[in-house]
């Protein structure tokens, strides 16, 4: 009894010594882990030292982005998992080597989906990057003008406050003029607001400290500066051979099949070949030491009731993923043909919007003129200018959404952003050339 108790007693205090305090993060250890991390964010980057143009976006995003670096190593770890599984087909077990090489196979075709994985983010970041360059653009164009328009809103708001206060003017009068300039206020402070966020976002994409302060290449708008020349079933035919989608959905299919054929191989009996050096003590026997080899079979008989409904498993999943097949390829020859559509209406849209603002451009042409011999009044011409600000904003606005449309047909049709022959280890500006000359070659001249 008392031998029990004094082992129940150094068991307890044995496993009272194993457990386990909780440590939480120090405030000074998450106070060095921030400093670590945010300078490890834009660590190694070539600094901004020029104007920005669309292409340079473009190739610091490709270069730096950090959700394109997750894919980026997705896919390496996706590539050193086949290096390990081709590894394990060196085995003295003849069942498992069949296994292993099956599963080596079904390795390598999940590299090759994580390598579509990665164009698939690569081409996403770049179509993110024309949105928010083309918006930050017209923030840029228009946001000087919005600030001083605002302080002339501002003056005539105290103008109209004092002719009223002083009885020069009826106080309808002066409301009414007042709440329209209130208006062109809010209307200001609005688009400033939206346009605002563009560089932010932009920053973001190309790995910048969002209070990094960098100036855009600004340039002129040009409507035929994009030109589409691939007929409809070209780039259906383009869509279905190239998108990231369909090459899985592929890829899975492959997967599943190598998944039948190692449920069969799991049915066989494991033969297993050995060899060895023997030895033994006893002084009486011819032979002390040997040599033994031979072989030895297993057979798992569960495995064998279990295959037929593994088997009806796979099946299923196999018809799934060919019913996955046959819904995105119907939705790719929708979004390729919606894509053409849009690019076609927002070329006519981006055209109406130029009329547009060439038309306000000239109405505040004659306007200041008017108002230099005190024939429009003050009210008038900033009622026009904000009028033709708007104008050359929905312009802008216009003008992005075309080149976007642009860019969308070819990341509809599974055409990569970047181009052929990429090496993301240049530098920016040798990564900007490349993909200006892609796009060039591809009929688009805006950047």
């Amino acid at each position: 009894m008392l031998k029990n108790t004094f082992l129940a007693t150094a068991m307890g205090v044995a496993l009272a010594g194993c457990t386990v305090a909780t440590q939480p993060l120090t405030q000074s250890e998450l106070a060095l882990s921030a400093d670590v991390i945010l300078a490890e964010v834009t660590a190694n980057q070539e600094p901004v030292n020029r104007s920005i143009s669309l292409y340079e976006a473009m190739a610091r995003a490709v270069k730096y982005n950090l959700d394109h670096k997750v894919e980026l190593f997705s896919a390496n770890l996706a590539d050193q998992k086949v290096n390990l599984s081709g590894d394990l087909t060196f085995s003295w077990h003849i069942l498992d080597f069949g296994v292993s090489y099956a599963r080596a196979k079904q390795a390598s075709d999940n590299s090759l989906i994580a390598e579509e994985n990665k164009r698939k983010v690569m081409n996403r970041i770049l179509q993110e990057v024309r949105t928010a360059y083309w918006r930050a653009v017209t923030a840029d164009r228009l946001l000087n003008g919005f600030h001083k328009l605002e302080g002339r809103v501002n003056r005539a708001l105290a103008n109209s406050n004092k002719l009223k206060q002083e009885g020069l003017t009826s106080p309808i009068a002066a409301l009414t003029y007042q709440r329209e300039l209130v208006d062109i206020k809010r209307q200001i402070q609005r688009l400033q607001r939206e346009l605002k966020t563009a560089k932010i976002e932009l920053a973001a994409l190309m790995n910048l400290n969002p209070g990094d302060k960098y100036a855009l290449v600004i340039t002129n708008r040009k409507l035929n500066s994009t030109s589409l020349e691939i007929p409809g079933e070209e780039m259906t035919r383009l869509a279905l051979q190239n998108r990231p989608e369909i090459r899985e959905l592929a890829y899975s299919g492959r997967i599943n099949d190598r998944e039948a054929e190692i449920a069969l191989l799991e049915l066989l009996p494991g033969i297993q070949l050995y060899a060895g050096l023997n030895g033994d003590s006893n002084s009486f026997l011819l032979n002390n030491d040997w040599v033994g080899w031979g072989a030895r079979a297993s057979w798992n008989a569960m495995k064998v009731f279990a295959y037929p409904v593994k088997k009806r498993v796979l099946e299923l999943e196999g018809d799934l993923i060919e019913q996955r097949s046959l819904a995105m390829t119907m939705a790719i020859m929708m979004q390729v043909e919606v894509a053409r559509a849009n690019y076609h209406y927002l070329r006519k849209s981006a055209a109406t919007a130029s009329q547009y603002y060439n038309i306000k451009h000239q109405i505040v042409h004659k306007t200041r003129s008017s108002a230099r011999v005190d024939q429009a009044s003050e009210q008038t011409l900033i009622r026009e200018e904000m009028n033709a600000l708007i104008a050359s904003a929905q312009y802008d606005i216009a003008y992005a959404e075309l080149q976007n449309a642009f860019a969308q047909i070819y990341a509809t049709i599974g055409v990569d952003a970047h181009g052929d022959n990429f090496d993301s280890n240049q530098s920016i500006s040798s990564i900007a050339k490349a993909l200006k000359q892609t796009w060039n070659e591809r009929g688009d001249l805006g950047g």
